[in-house]
């Protein structure tokens, strides 16, 4: 860990300074939350998540489904939900009602798996951190795991079986190779694994615990974001007495990130940073937090899904956006397909990101909240539904098309120790005013992309920037501009 990131963490808690210092943890959460966050973490604000396994093969849910798993990744579990689920009359009808799901392992084969080119259309996205499923609720690994063939009998990993190949390793090291955090999606349970039906607390000594060490050993993940949590508590899945060894012993205890899915007592309470999961993320807290979403309803890739059910380009990066505001970063899925290529649309929409950050990345890239994230037009300003999983995010209607009588969203705000970004969703022309802006003195307003300064007056808290009509039609098409208030607070 840089020097740099160290004392700006251990800034941000400084009760937890001792602790880092001795670099010894026990095996109970008050030690284990005593760890400050690595810096790079909040700094990064943008990661990839990737969805890839055998349920890459039938590659199905059902969409906008009501009392359906739409996430494409629980096909297995979805088969079991009766003869009348729409996974299992898919199941029937495609591949007939005899072909057990293990039979997909062999199809899995990652025949155009690229992982140099999967790399560098991450670090292009703009994003700074990927975390990949090693292993997902399935059980199949994308290593090679002993303690996957040894509990489920059979060969269960993408070495000895399907793409033959270490994937998840082959991916680390390219992203490494491009500066990206690699890390881990890693799930505590298994649904239908033998040792986890007929006894827990074997599966958890003799199954879990080698196998998660095996696979931080193995692959020296920057960040864990662990799942499948939520049947047993923490002391059940003996958390605390892994993280202890994970931030004791491990190859990398100093830079691992870790978040709170480590027991059904646990979240947004325990471990590191908070998720949430397909909603609008959380509202200013204080503690790191993180929303993470497929670009359609599946992290999983669904081939039943179509243009319409994927989110725009500007909506997605509007998301970016207004989750930074917020003090959050925004882990966005993407879901390969079963050989081994990222779909067109994914690519796409993850280039478009990029395109916007590289000139504007300043405004995002170790920034943090203010007290005042947004400036609404006049209106009653709507309330977005705090939850864990599964909210609306309505986006669009917040800053293009609200319905009549709402207000709009005008600017985001990001700051950092120098300067509050103002992120404008249009193209600005003519005056724009911003509310509750402070300064001790002189504010110099720039646009980010170019550095073209703009004059400006402050009348009390409310800056008012003016912008040749000349210059904003020079400037370039973009889905938001950013204008740089230097000396503001």
């Amino acid at each position: 860990m840089r020097r740099r990131d160290l004392l700006r963490a251990c800034a941000a808690a400084p009760l937890a300074w001792a602790a880092y210092g001795q670099n010894r943890y026990q095996p109970t959460w008050e030690s284990i939350d005593s760890r400050p966050s690595p810096g790079w973490y909040p700094d990064a604000k943008f990661g990839i998540f990737i969805h890839w396994g055998v349920y890459s093969v039938p590659a199905y849910a059902p969409v906008n489904s009501k009392g359906e798993a739409m996430y494409a990744e629980w096909y297995w579990n979805s088969l079991n939900k009766g003869p009348n689920s729409s996974t299992r009359r898919f199941h029937d009808r495609v591949y007939g009602p005899d072909f057990p799901y293990f039979d997909f392992a062999p199809m899995f084969k990652a025949e155009f798996y690229n992982p140099d080119h999967w790399a560098d259309v991450f670090q292009r996205s703009g994003a700074r951190y990927v975390a990949l499923t090693s292993k997902h609720h399935e059980g199949f690994t994308l290593w090679k795991s002993a303690e996957a063939n040894r509990t489920w009998r059979r060969p269960w990993n993408a070495v000895d079986i399907g793409p033959r190949r270490d994937i998840a390793l082959e991916l680390m090291e390219a992203g490494r190779r491009k500066g990206l955090h690699m890390g881990i999606y890693y799930s505590l349970y298994e649904w239908y694994n033998p040792l986890y039906l007929s006894d827990k607390t074997r599966y958890v000594a003799e199954h879990m615990f080698p196998q998660f060490k095996d696979a931080v050993t193995h692959l020296k993940p920057s960040i864990i974001f662990s799942d499948g949590e939520w049947e047993l508590p923490s002391s059940d899945w003996r958390s605390p007495e892994l993280l202890a060894w994970l931030f004791n012993e491990s190859p990398v205890r100093d830079e691992v990130v870790i978040d709170d899915r480590w027991g059904k007592d646990t979240r947004h309470k325990h471990g590191g940073y908070y998720t949430t999961e397909y909603t609008s993320g959380m509202q200013q807290a204080a503690h790191p937090w993180e929303e993470s979403r497929g670009m359609g309803y599946s992290y999983g890739y669904n081939r039943n899904e179509n243009a319409t059910d994927y989110r725009t380009d500007r909506e997605l990066l509007m998301m970016l956006i207004d989750i930074v505001s917020r003090g959050g970063n925004l882990l966005l899925d993407i879901g390969p397909t079963a050989d081994g290529r990222i779909p067109v649309i994914m690519e796409e929409r993850l280039l478009q990101l990029g395109d916007w950050l590289r000139p504007n990345g300043e405004a995002i890239y170790g920034t943090h909240a203010r007290s005042v994230t947004r400036q609404w037009s006049q209106g009653a300003v709507p309330k977005l539904e705090v939850k864990e999983y599964m909210s609306d995010y309505p986006i669009s209607s917040l800053v293009d098309t609200p319905p009549a009588g709402n207000a709009r969203v005008d600017a985001f705000f990001t700051a950092n120790s120098g300067a509050i970004y103002a992120i404008l969703p249009r193209r600005p022309s003519g005056e724009v005013v911003l509310d509750g802006i402070e300064t001790a003195g002189q504010v110099q307003v720039t646009l980010l992309e170019g550095g073209q300064p703009l004059d400006s007056t402050m009348q009390g808290k409310q800056l008012r920037v003016r912008v040749p009509a000349a210059l904003a039609a020079s400037l370039p098409a973009r889905q938001a501009y950013v204008l740089k208030l230097a000396g503001a607070k």
